[in-house]
């Protein structure tokens, strides 16, 4: 995931190439759930799996209250996750795939001779 959304724009890169904007990427969801990396996203639709967020906190009894913010099946036009209160949830296992910006090549250093 891209630290920023900001990017420059190369016409014509397939998804997941150098220069793309859009990056996909899957997660192996098991039965009860998985906490979603911290980033933002698109998540599509997948059976089976929901999406919840924690909505509230109770620090006296260290509980939180997760409630679905989108359905099984439905996926999220738009989804930010902390990697801490953000889920998604199957029923029986699957994928879910999501879209995020290209992070691009790791930097090997700053000013580097050649």
């Amino acid at each position: 995931m891209a630290l920023g959304l900001n990017k420059i724009l190369i016409t014509s890169t397939n998804t997941n190439t150098p220069g793309a904007y859009w990056q996909l990427t899957t997660l192996s969801v098991p039965t009860g759930g998985v906490i979603i990396p911290a980033g933002s996203y698109i998540a599509f639709p997948a059976a089976n799996i929901s999406i919840s967020a924690v909505s509230a906190y109770n620090a006296t009894s260290n509980a939180a209250t997760w409630t679905t913010i989108s359905a099984a099946g439905v996926g999220a036009p738009f989804l930010v996750s902390d990697g801490v209160n953000v889920a998604a949830n199957a029923s029986t296992a699957g994928t879910l795939t999501l879209a995020t910006v290209n992070g691009g090549l790791p930097v090997s250093g700053t000013f580097n001779a050649s």
